[in-house]
């Protein structure tokens, strides 16, 4: 088993610090090179994933508020729908505030490079919901198939403002693809409402709208409510099918992807299937196996487990880091690269 040491990190998304700057110096001062691309932290209001997009959604032409509900983390979003014989060209939504968080980052990101102390050769990432995951999240049943089109045009502008503002080569974007595995692909009455062949086409869709010269990543999520899934993954299958699914539909290279790892798998059922994944050479496989509750030693059985399958992996977390307290962040920045670190060769089984 080749089990090689000094293994990439990737950073989700978000880090509940107090601003992108002190995300950026945190982040910069416990990982330095071992991160090759580096998120603002999606700080302040944006810390609550697509939470945020309450406000904006609201105000969009061709909206109306139905209701409020609580979601199990204790927030409260909008159930929104289109207007009564509203159709997707009626609904327009105006800024979703993404390019303008970018942006704004991307300044303080630059400053920070200029005087040392982010290393010159990482990226600036940005991560962005798929829009079906707004539909969905906000939007009774009923109106999904009007808004969603019509979210995907707003995200697509959003997109636009950002590899307008930033240079491409200083650029990596990364679509967070959660609601198409944990509310449609693992049920199959969602699966048939919406096809898996026409989730990944709309993916290939905005994916194929990011530059060539900027870095395209996958982020696959099972959700993180009160640090729990949505669904329990039974296995990496239906991650491995959809990316390479995803491989085929998407026109240009893709940079990265994230395989989530539950804290209970370090069961060789639950890795088999990454044998099948169907990826060119220079894409980066990071599993998210890095679990505060029980640091390194967890991590490192994950890890013999996953290398017996896949050799050449990176490590990160299972998704963002945004609901935990700031108070965690430095001990989990520093077991980033502890993990990162690790000479597997110290543990495997030499007869593997």
């Amino acid at each position: 088993m080749n089990a090689s040491i000094n293994r990439p990190v990737l950073l989700v998304g978000s880090v509940p610090l107090a601003s992108s700057t002190a995300v950026f110096e945190a982040v910069a001062a416990a990982l330095g090179t071992l991160v090759r691309r580096m998120p603002d932290g999606e700080t302040g209001e944006r810390r609550q994933g697509i939470g945020w997009l309450g406000a904006p959604l609201r105000r969009a032409k061709g909206v109306v508020m139905l209701s409020e509900r609580t979601m199990p983390d204790g927030t409260k979003r909008p159930v929104l729908a289109a207007r009564t014989g509203a159709s997707t060209a009626d609904v327009q939504f105006g800024p979703a505030g993404y390019a303008q968080a970018a942006l704004q980052s991307y300044a303080e990101f630059i400053r920070l490079r200029r005087e040392g102390i982010i290393p010159a050769d990482i990226r600036f990432q940005v991560s962005l919901p798929t829009p079906i995951a707004v539909a969905l999240g906000f939007f009774a049943p009923t109106s999904v198939r009007t808004v969603w089109p019509a979210f995907e045009r707003r995200m697509l502008l959003e997109l636009d403002q950002i590899v307008q503002g930033i240079p491409h080569a200083d650029l990596a974007i990364q679509w967070d693809i959660e609601t198409e595995i944990t509310r449609i692909l693992e049920f199959a009455d969602s699966a048939e409402e919406f096809p898996i062949e026409e989730l990944v086409n709309a993916i290939a869709r905005v994916c194929d709208n990011v530059p060539v010269e900027t870095e395209l990543g996958l982020h696959f999520c099972y959700g993180d409510m009160g640090h729990r899934h949505l669904v329990e993954p039974r296995d990496s299958f239906l991650m491995v099918d959809l990316f390479n699914r995803l491989a085929t539909a998407i026109a240009r290279p893709i940079g990265w992807l994230h395989v989530p790892v539950p804290r209970d798998r370090d069961d060789a059922d639950y890795f088999a299937p990454l044998a099948g994944l169907q990826h060119a050479p220079d894409t980066e496989l990071y599993l998210g196996l890095i679990h505060l509750t029980d640091g390194t030693e967890g991590a490192k059985r994950r890890m013999l487990a996953a290398a017996r399958v896949v050799p050449a992996f990176g490590v990160a977390t299972e998704c963002g880091l945004g609901r935990r307290p700031p108070n965690t962040i430095a001990p989990l920045l520093a077991l980033h690269r502890h993990v990162a670190e690790l000479d597997l060769t110290v543990w495997a089984d030499p007869e593997v």
